[in-house]
Protein backbone atom coordinates (compact mmCIF):
# COMPACT_ATOMS: atom_id res chain seq x y z
CA UNK A 1 0.00 0.00 0.00
CA UNK A 2 2.76 2.41 1.00
CA UNK A 3 4.63 1.51 -2.17
CA UNK A 4 1.52 2.25 -4.30
CA UNK A 5 1.09 5.64 -2.60
CA UNK A 6 4.73 6.39 -3.16
CA UNK A 7 4.50 5.60 -6.87
CA UNK A 8 1.33 7.71 -7.18
CA UNK A 9 2.97 10.64 -5.43
CA UNK A 10 5.99 10.35 -7.70
CA UNK A 11 3.77 10.41 -10.79
CA UNK A 12 1.94 13.52 -9.55
CA UNK A 13 5.25 15.26 -8.85
CA UNK A 14 6.59 14.27 -12.26
CA UNK A 15 3.50 15.64 -14.03
CA UNK A 16 3.82 18.86 -12.06
CA UNK A 17 7.46 19.24 -13.02
CA UNK A 18 6.74 18.59 -16.71
CA UNK A 19 3.82 21.06 -16.68
CA UNK A 20 5.97 23.72 -15.06
CA UNK A 21 8.68 23.19 -17.66
CA UNK A 22 6.19 23.41 -20.55
CA UNK A 23 4.57 26.54 -19.13
CA UNK A 24 7.97 28.02 -18.48
CA UNK A 25 9.02 27.35 -22.05
CA UNK A 26 5.85 29.02 -23.35
CA UNK A 27 6.62 32.07 -21.25
CA UNK A 28 10.21 32.04 -22.50
CA UNK A 29 8.99 31.92 -26.11
CA UNK A 30 6.82 34.95 -25.50
CA UNK A 31 9.70 36.72 -23.80
CA UNK A 32 11.99 35.87 -26.69
CA UNK A 33 9.79 37.63 -29.26
CA UNK A 34 11.45 40.78 -30.54
CA UNK A 35 9.16 43.80 -30.14
CA UNK A 36 8.98 45.95 -33.26
CA UNK A 37 7.22 49.32 -33.12
CA UNK A 38 5.63 51.08 -36.07
CA UNK A 39 3.41 54.05 -36.84
CA UNK A 40 0.79 53.21 -39.45
CA UNK A 41 -2.09 54.70 -41.43
CA UNK A 42 -5.22 54.16 -39.33
CA UNK A 43 -7.00 52.07 -42.01
CA UNK A 44 -4.47 49.25 -41.34
CA UNK A 45 -5.11 49.14 -37.60
CA UNK A 46 -7.63 46.28 -37.80
CA UNK A 47 -5.16 44.21 -39.84
CA UNK A 48 -2.35 44.56 -37.30
CA UNK A 49 -4.77 43.99 -34.39
CA UNK A 50 -6.00 40.68 -35.85
CA UNK A 51 -4.79 37.73 -33.78
CA UNK A 52 -4.08 35.68 -36.90
CA UNK A 53 -1.69 38.37 -38.11
CA UNK A 54 -0.03 38.53 -34.68
CA UNK A 55 0.42 34.76 -34.73
CA UNK A 56 2.18 34.83 -38.11
CA UNK A 57 4.59 37.50 -36.93
CA UNK A 58 5.18 35.50 -33.73
CA UNK A 59 6.17 32.46 -35.80
CA UNK A 60 8.93 34.64 -37.19
CA UNK A 61 9.97 35.80 -33.73
CA UNK A 62 8.33 39.23 -33.87
CA UNK A 63 5.79 41.05 -31.75
CA UNK A 64 4.59 44.02 -33.79
CA UNK A 65 3.13 46.99 -31.93
CA UNK A 66 1.62 49.90 -33.86
CA UNK A 67 0.28 53.40 -33.31
CA UNK A 68 -2.19 54.85 -35.84
CA UNK A 69 -1.83 58.28 -37.41
CA UNK A 70 -2.79 60.11 -40.59
CA UNK A 71 -0.40 59.63 -43.49
CA UNK A 72 0.29 63.36 -43.80
CA UNK A 73 0.88 63.51 -40.05
CA UNK A 74 3.33 60.59 -40.21
CA UNK A 75 5.34 62.35 -42.90
CA UNK A 76 5.39 65.83 -41.40
CA UNK A 77 4.53 65.93 -37.71
CA UNK A 78 5.35 62.58 -36.06
CA UNK A 79 8.52 62.00 -34.06
CA UNK A 80 9.78 58.84 -35.73
CA UNK A 81 12.77 58.29 -33.43
CA UNK A 82 10.92 55.79 -31.25
CA UNK A 83 9.70 53.67 -34.18
CA UNK A 84 11.26 50.86 -36.21
CA UNK A 85 9.10 51.52 -39.27
CA UNK A 86 6.66 54.03 -40.71
CA UNK A 87 3.78 52.72 -42.81
CA UNK A 88 1.72 55.53 -44.38
CA UNK A 89 -1.05 54.95 -46.90
CA UNK A 90 0.44 56.91 -49.77
CA UNK A 91 3.60 56.83 -51.84
CA UNK A 92 4.19 60.62 -51.61
CA UNK A 93 4.23 60.49 -47.79
CA UNK A 94 6.58 57.49 -47.85
CA UNK A 95 8.80 59.27 -50.37
CA UNK A 96 9.28 62.18 -47.97
CA UNK A 97 9.98 59.90 -45.00
CA UNK A 98 12.48 57.84 -46.98
CA UNK A 99 14.30 60.97 -48.11
CA UNK A 100 14.30 62.64 -44.67
CA UNK A 101 15.42 59.50 -42.85
CA UNK A 102 17.80 58.36 -45.61
CA UNK A 103 16.16 54.92 -45.66
CA UNK A 104 17.80 52.47 -48.05
CA UNK A 105 14.55 50.93 -49.33
CA UNK A 106 10.78 50.83 -49.05
CA UNK A 107 8.18 48.07 -49.32
CA UNK A 108 4.72 48.38 -50.89
CA UNK A 109 3.07 45.10 -49.81
CA UNK A 110 -0.49 46.15 -50.56
CA UNK A 111 -2.56 48.88 -52.14
CA UNK A 112 -6.12 50.02 -52.70
CA UNK A 113 -7.48 52.04 -55.62
CA UNK A 114 -9.66 55.06 -54.92
CA UNK A 115 -13.30 54.43 -55.85
CA UNK A 116 -16.64 56.22 -55.81
CA UNK A 117 -19.24 54.43 -53.69
CA UNK A 118 -22.78 55.07 -54.91
CA UNK A 119 -26.21 53.56 -55.60
CA UNK A 120 -28.03 52.12 -58.64
CA UNK A 121 -30.34 55.15 -59.22
CA UNK A 122 -27.33 57.48 -59.19
CA UNK A 123 -25.47 55.21 -61.60
CA UNK A 124 -28.43 55.42 -64.01
CA UNK A 125 -28.55 59.22 -63.76
CA UNK A 126 -24.83 59.67 -64.31
CA UNK A 127 -24.82 57.18 -67.18
CA UNK A 128 -27.34 59.41 -69.00
CA UNK A 129 -25.18 62.44 -68.16
CA UNK A 130 -22.09 60.78 -69.67
CA UNK A 131 -20.19 60.54 -66.38
CA UNK A 132 -20.56 56.79 -65.83
CA UNK A 133 -19.35 54.50 -68.60
CA UNK A 134 -19.08 50.76 -69.01
CA UNK A 135 -15.70 49.17 -68.45
CA UNK A 136 -14.66 45.55 -68.79
CA UNK A 137 -16.85 43.98 -66.13
CA UNK A 138 -17.03 47.17 -64.05
CA UNK A 139 -18.18 50.78 -64.42
CA UNK A 140 -16.00 53.87 -64.60
CA UNK A 141 -16.50 57.44 -63.44
CA UNK A 142 -15.23 59.79 -66.15
CA UNK A 143 -13.43 62.51 -64.18
CA UNK A 144 -13.16 64.98 -67.10
CA UNK A 145 -16.90 64.90 -67.76
CA UNK A 146 -17.57 65.23 -64.05
CA UNK A 147 -15.25 68.26 -63.76
CA UNK A 148 -17.06 69.93 -66.67
CA UNK A 149 -20.41 69.46 -64.91
CA UNK A 150 -19.06 70.56 -61.52
CA UNK A 151 -17.45 73.68 -63.01
CA UNK A 152 -20.91 74.90 -64.04
CA UNK A 153 -22.22 74.50 -60.50
CA UNK A 154 -24.77 71.95 -61.76
CA UNK A 155 -27.33 70.78 -59.20
CA UNK A 156 -28.73 67.28 -59.11
CA UNK A 157 -32.25 68.55 -59.89
CA UNK A 158 -30.92 70.17 -63.06
CA UNK A 159 -29.96 66.86 -64.65
CA UNK A 160 -32.37 66.09 -67.50
CA UNK A 161 -35.08 63.58 -66.63
CA UNK A 162 -33.98 63.28 -63.01
CA UNK A 163 -36.85 61.94 -60.95
CA UNK A 164 -34.79 59.51 -58.87
CA UNK A 165 -32.74 62.10 -56.98
CA UNK A 166 -34.02 65.66 -57.53
CA UNK A 167 -31.91 67.19 -54.74
CA UNK A 168 -31.30 70.94 -54.75
CA UNK A 169 -27.61 70.66 -54.07
CA UNK A 170 -24.52 70.67 -56.25
CA UNK A 171 -23.39 67.49 -57.92
CA UNK A 172 -20.30 66.83 -55.85
CA UNK A 173 -18.36 63.82 -54.62
CA UNK A 174 -18.25 63.68 -50.82
CA UNK A 175 -14.67 63.50 -49.58
CA UNK A 176 -12.81 63.90 -46.33
CA UNK A 177 -11.16 67.13 -45.20
CA UNK A 178 -8.12 67.87 -47.39
CA UNK A 179 -6.40 69.46 -44.39
CA UNK A 180 -6.27 66.15 -42.55
CA UNK A 181 -6.92 63.12 -44.72
CA UNK A 182 -4.94 61.02 -47.17
CA UNK A 183 -8.03 60.02 -49.16
CA UNK A 184 -8.78 63.70 -49.87
CA UNK A 185 -5.17 64.14 -50.98
CA UNK A 186 -5.60 61.21 -53.37
CA UNK A 187 -8.76 62.85 -54.76
CA UNK A 188 -6.75 66.02 -55.31
CA UNK A 189 -4.14 63.94 -57.14
CA UNK A 190 -6.80 62.57 -59.49
CA UNK A 191 -8.64 65.81 -60.20
CA UNK A 192 -5.48 67.91 -60.55
CA UNK A 193 -4.08 65.39 -63.06
CA UNK A 194 -7.20 65.70 -65.23
CA UNK A 195 -7.46 69.48 -64.89
CA UNK A 196 -3.79 69.85 -65.82
CA UNK A 197 -3.72 67.22 -68.55
CA UNK A 198 -0.94 65.39 -66.69
CA UNK A 199 0.79 65.17 -63.32
CA UNK A 200 1.13 68.59 -61.69
CA UNK A 201 4.86 69.15 -61.38
CA UNK A 202 5.40 72.94 -61.33
CA UNK A 203 4.07 75.94 -59.45
CA UNK A 204 2.65 77.33 -62.69
CA UNK A 205 0.61 74.14 -63.10
CA UNK A 206 -0.53 74.39 -59.47
CA UNK A 207 -1.79 77.94 -60.05
CA UNK A 208 -3.59 76.77 -63.19
CA UNK A 209 -5.58 73.95 -61.54
CA UNK A 210 -6.18 75.26 -58.01
CA UNK A 211 -9.26 77.43 -58.74
CA UNK A 212 -11.15 74.46 -60.21
CA UNK A 213 -10.04 71.74 -57.80
CA UNK A 214 -10.42 73.91 -54.69
CA UNK A 215 -14.16 74.29 -55.35
CA UNK A 216 -14.59 70.52 -55.31
CA UNK A 217 -13.69 70.60 -51.60
CA UNK A 218 -14.88 74.03 -50.48
CA UNK A 219 -18.38 73.69 -51.98
CA UNK A 220 -19.03 70.58 -49.90
CA UNK A 221 -19.25 72.52 -46.67
CA UNK A 222 -18.35 70.50 -43.59
CA UNK A 223 -16.12 67.49 -44.25
CA UNK A 224 -14.89 64.79 -41.87
CA UNK A 225 -11.25 64.09 -41.02
CA UNK A 226 -11.25 60.29 -41.48
CA UNK A 227 -12.33 58.19 -44.46
CA UNK A 228 -14.43 56.05 -42.13
CA UNK A 229 -16.76 59.03 -41.50
CA UNK A 230 -18.26 59.57 -44.97
CA UNK A 231 -18.18 55.83 -45.68
CA UNK A 232 -20.24 55.15 -42.56
CA UNK A 233 -22.68 57.85 -43.70
CA UNK A 234 -22.90 56.09 -47.05
CA UNK A 235 -23.74 52.80 -45.34
CA UNK A 236 -26.18 54.14 -42.78
CA UNK A 237 -27.80 57.25 -44.31
CA UNK A 238 -28.11 56.12 -47.91
CA UNK A 239 -28.09 58.28 -51.00
CA UNK A 240 -30.19 61.05 -49.45
CA UNK A 241 -27.12 62.43 -47.70
CA UNK A 242 -24.24 60.91 -49.66
CA UNK A 243 -25.06 59.94 -53.26
CA UNK A 244 -21.37 59.87 -54.22
CA UNK A 245 -18.64 59.08 -51.70
CA UNK A 246 -14.91 58.85 -52.29
CA UNK A 247 -13.60 55.71 -50.61
CA UNK A 248 -10.87 53.13 -50.67
CA UNK A 249 -11.88 49.97 -52.51
CA UNK A 250 -10.62 48.05 -49.47
CA UNK A 251 -13.30 49.60 -47.25
CA UNK A 252 -16.09 48.16 -49.40
CA UNK A 253 -14.44 44.78 -50.00
CA UNK A 254 -13.65 44.38 -46.30
CA UNK A 255 -17.33 44.82 -45.41
CA UNK A 256 -18.43 42.27 -47.99
CA UNK A 257 -15.85 39.72 -46.82
CA UNK A 258 -17.07 40.14 -43.24
CA UNK A 259 -20.67 39.60 -44.36
CA UNK A 260 -21.70 43.05 -43.17
CA UNK A 261 -25.46 43.42 -43.63
CA UNK A 262 -25.11 47.17 -44.26
CA UNK A 263 -23.81 46.38 -47.77
CA UNK A 264 -26.99 46.19 -49.84
CA UNK A 265 -27.51 44.96 -53.44
CA UNK A 266 -28.19 48.52 -54.73
CA UNK A 267 -24.76 49.74 -53.56
CA UNK A 268 -22.19 49.99 -56.33
CA UNK A 269 -18.56 50.94 -56.86
CA UNK A 270 -17.42 53.22 -59.67
CA UNK A 271 -13.77 53.41 -60.64
CA UNK A 272 -12.58 56.93 -61.47
CA UNK A 273 -10.98 57.20 -64.89
CA UNK A 274 -8.24 57.91 -64.18
CA UNK A 275 -7.73 56.77 -60.62
CA UNK A 276 -4.75 56.54 -58.28
CA UNK A 277 -3.62 53.72 -56.06
CA UNK A 278 -3.30 54.36 -52.39
CA UNK A 279 0.02 52.51 -52.06
CA UNK A 280 0.56 51.42 -48.48
CA UNK A 281 4.32 51.90 -48.37
CA UNK A 282 6.46 50.76 -45.44
CA UNK A 283 9.66 52.70 -44.73
CA UNK A 284 12.10 50.77 -42.50
CA UNK A 285 13.75 53.02 -39.94
CA UNK A 286 15.73 50.24 -38.23
CA UNK A 287 16.61 46.62 -39.05
CA UNK A 288 13.59 45.08 -37.21
CA UNK A 289 11.31 47.31 -39.27
CA UNK A 290 12.97 45.99 -42.41
CA UNK A 291 12.05 42.44 -41.32
CA UNK A 292 8.40 43.49 -41.04
CA UNK A 293 8.53 44.96 -44.54
CA UNK A 294 10.06 41.79 -45.94
CA UNK A 295 7.46 39.55 -44.29
CA UNK A 296 4.52 41.68 -45.42
CA UNK A 297 5.87 41.55 -48.97
CA UNK A 298 6.75 37.85 -49.18
CA UNK A 299 4.85 35.80 -46.59
CA UNK A 300 1.87 34.07 -48.21
CA UNK A 301 -0.11 33.83 -44.95
CA UNK A 302 0.14 37.57 -44.37
CA UNK A 303 -0.77 38.22 -48.00
CA UNK A 304 -3.92 36.10 -47.72
CA UNK A 305 -4.90 37.83 -44.49
CA UNK A 306 -4.35 41.28 -45.99
CA UNK A 307 -6.70 40.32 -48.84
CA UNK A 308 -9.44 39.47 -46.33
CA UNK A 309 -9.24 43.11 -45.22
CA UNK A 310 -9.85 44.20 -48.82
CA UNK A 311 -6.27 45.08 -49.77
CA UNK A 312 -4.77 44.22 -53.15
CA UNK A 313 -1.53 42.39 -52.43
CA UNK A 314 1.83 41.97 -54.14
CA UNK A 315 0.61 38.55 -55.30
CA UNK A 316 -2.74 39.36 -57.02
CA UNK A 317 -3.97 35.81 -56.49
CA UNK A 318 -4.78 36.49 -52.84
CA UNK A 319 -7.17 39.36 -53.65
CA UNK A 320 -8.63 37.67 -56.72
CA UNK A 321 -9.43 34.51 -54.74
CA UNK A 322 -11.28 36.54 -52.12
CA UNK A 323 -13.44 38.53 -54.56
CA UNK A 324 -14.22 35.39 -56.57
CA UNK A 325 -15.33 33.59 -53.42
CA UNK A 326 -17.62 36.52 -52.50
CA UNK A 327 -18.90 37.09 -56.07
CA UNK A 328 -17.71 40.68 -56.03
CA UNK A 329 -17.72 42.61 -59.30
CA UNK A 330 -14.38 44.37 -59.16
CA UNK A 331 -11.68 44.56 -61.85
CA UNK A 332 -8.81 42.12 -61.60
CA UNK A 333 -6.55 44.73 -63.16
CA UNK A 334 -7.11 48.48 -63.23
CA UNK A 335 -5.49 49.97 -66.31
CA UNK A 336 -6.29 53.69 -66.07
CA UNK A 337 -4.04 54.49 -63.11
CA UNK A 338 -1.94 57.65 -62.79
CA UNK A 339 0.76 58.65 -60.34
CA UNK A 340 0.15 61.36 -57.72
CA UNK A 341 2.29 64.49 -57.65
CA UNK A 342 5.49 64.59 -55.61
CA UNK A 343 4.99 65.14 -51.90
CA UNK A 344 6.05 68.79 -51.91
CA UNK A 345 3.73 69.65 -54.80
CA UNK A 346 0.79 67.86 -53.22
CA UNK A 347 1.44 69.56 -49.88
CA UNK A 348 1.58 73.03 -51.45
CA UNK A 349 -1.77 72.48 -53.17
CA UNK A 350 -3.35 71.10 -50.00
CA UNK A 351 -2.06 74.06 -47.99
CA UNK A 352 -3.40 76.49 -50.61
CA UNK A 353 -6.84 74.88 -50.34
CA UNK A 354 -6.67 74.88 -46.53
CA UNK A 355 -6.13 78.64 -46.48
CA UNK A 356 -9.44 79.14 -48.27
CA UNK A 357 -11.54 77.49 -45.55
Amino acid sequence: MKRTLGIGLAVVLLVGVVTAIVLGQGGDNQAQLQTVRGVIGSEKLAFFADQRVKDVFAKHGLKVEVDPAGSRQIATATDLNSYDFAFPSSAPAAEKIQRDRKAARTYAPFSSPMVIATFDPIVDLLTKAGVVKAGQGYQTFDVQTYLDIAAKGTRWDQLPGNTAYPARKNLLVTTTDPRDSNSAAMYLAITSFVANGGVVSSQDAEAKVLPAVSKLFLDQGYTQSSSEGPFEDYLSSGMGKTPLVLAYEAQFVDRVVRGDSTIRPDMKLLYPAPTVLSKHTLVPLREPGDRVGQLLSTDAELGKLAATFGFRTADPKHFNDIVKEKNLTVPQTIVDVVEPPAHETLERMLEAIAKQY
